[in-house]
């Protein structure tokens, strides 16, 4: 890690209640006290992980998305207050995304990104980038369809992808200590890489061209791998073409560091199941774990919250089973000592992006978060207090 300055000591002792410089991971960097040690943050860093949410700034203007009807968290005086209060790290939901940085093929617009960055450093937070490539047709700004690649279009390609990631990454420097590379770049029912502008011209080689790019332009940071692939039965495919890509990368020298799990988890595997379910389900996935650890990776959770689409019952019986089903998962995720952090995919029931997708058949909001709709803890929010503290404890690291 690189030398803290003056001028970052004088930032983080600001924005903790003591001083913050002497406290030194392998992972994150110089760090600050952060929230009190019954916070998230706290419960997760007395055994050496650190807990953080995604946070945004307004509607998503995905392409052909539909449309976001949650408002403005950042302007949400409530919300900013509870992520300063309960969380260590931070990730920008949709800012550093293509569709949100790239109006054109000539221009970045880091206004919205730039916002949430300030904050979570001001407020002496971990910040993660998600995500230099989304490798999805869909998720691209339109100009990518129609763009002209000319004569050369591999050599094109790899200079718009290269250019992407230097800029992002050049602007930022050493205040985002992670990001996900690629994102959700394996098709889930065939396990091949999907079909886009930058896999027609470039093949595989995408990948290798994004996390060679990457390390050169953040070499501090943690490069990672992100991907939905589920603990469900059935999900074998998917879960096989990661790990076949991983391994290409670690066969030829792509520096990838860790595999990002998203853990969107609920709707289609709820509490119960069929007799046995559960047991595969755990089988299945540690298998999958066991894997990936294997091929000397780490593993984080990206995007974690539950899914209660599908849960009936009145508001008490779906917390109950959210919870239930959120501190099983974590209890899992967490027994891997190469588990470092927890990121939730939203604080607050409101603001979930689970409010935009198929609704409830009783018309109900949904509640996958840890707070709801008033920025009360509910039953999720303990359950993931208590996978913390019953977590086995990281090495401890501090500066000498």
């Amino acid at each position: 890690m690189s030398k803290i300055t003056r001028r970052t000591c004088m930032t983080l002792a600001l924005a903790a209640a003591a001083g913050g410089c002497a406290e030194f991971d392998p992972i994150f960097g110089a760090l600050t006290p952060g929230p009190a040690s019954d916070s998230l943050n706290g419960l997760a860093k007395a055994k050496g992980l650190r807990f953080g949410s995604c946070l945004g700034t307004g509607p998503s203007s995905a392409p052909g998305g539909a449309a976001d009807r949650r408002g403005s968290q950042f302007d949400d005086a409530n919300l900013r207050t509870l992520m300063t209060s309960q969380c260590g790290m931070l990730v920008p939901e949709n800012e550093l995304k293509w569709y949100s940085l790239r109006k054109s093929p000539t221009t970045f617009d880091f206004r919205r990104a730039d916002k949430l960055v300030d904050f979570a450093e001001a407020n002496g937070m971990a910040i993660r980038g998600h995500t230099l490539l989304w490798n999805r047709a869909q998720w691209f700004p339109d100009w990518v369809a129609n763009y002209d690649f000319g004569p050369t279009p591999r050599a094109e390609a790899e200079r718009m992808l290269r250019r992407h990631i230097e800029t992002v990454c050049g602007r930022y420097g050493k205040r985002i200590f992670a990001y996900d590379v690629i994102n959700e770049t394996v098709m889930p029912e065939t396990g091949e890489l999907a079909e886009t502008v930058f896999t027609k011209y470039l093949g595989p080689d995408v990948v290798d061209i994004a996390f060679h790019t990457a390390r050169e332009a953040a070499p501090h940071a943690q490069l990672v791998y992100n991907d939905y692939m589920g603990w469900e039965p059935g999900g074998g495919k998917h879960r096989a073409g990661v790990l076949k890509l991983l391994e290409r990368m670690k066969k030829n020298d792509v520096p990838v560091d860790a595999l990002g799990v998203q853990s969107h988890i609920g709707s289609n595997n709820n509490p119960g199941g069929a007799p046995g379910f559960a047991e595969a389900r755990e089988t299945e996935w540690r298998k999958f774990l066991d894997e990936v650890v294997g091929m000397n990776l780490d593993l984080v959770v990206t995007e974690f919250d539950v899914h209660d689409k599908d849960v009936p019952g009145d508001i008490p019986t779906r917390d109950r089973a959210v919870a239930d089903l959120g501190r099983a998962y974590l209890d899992l995720m967490l027994s891997y000592p190469r588990l470092r952090y927890v990121m939730a995919w939203g604080l607050v029931d409101k603001y979930s992006w689970l409010q935009n997708r198929p609704p409830r058949a009783d018309g109900l909001p949904k509640r996958p978060c840890p707070y709801d709709e008033n920025y009360r803890p509910k039953l999720l929010r303990e359950a993931v207090a208590n996978a913390f503290r019953a977590a086995p404890t990281r090495p401890s690291m501090k500066a000498g």
